[in-house]
């Protein structure tokens, strides 16, 4: 996030600061899309002995 709200600003105040992080997640959430067949390739997608007592 640090990058996309904070990035190159002088924000002169906390408050200016929570105010741009705000809008960034606020801008974010409106264009959020659900991830669908995120790594399809990758092996864990496909490991399905999954220890019954994990920590």
């Amino acid at each position: 996030m640090r990058y996309f709200a904070l990035n190159g600003t002088d924000h002169r105040t906390h408050e200016e600061r929570n105010a741009a992080v705000a809008a960034y997640i606020r801008w974010r959430n409106a264009r959020a899309e659900p991830k669908i067949n995120f790594a399809p390739d990758w092996s864990i997608r496909q490991w399905t002995a999954y220890p019954s007592k994990a920590a």
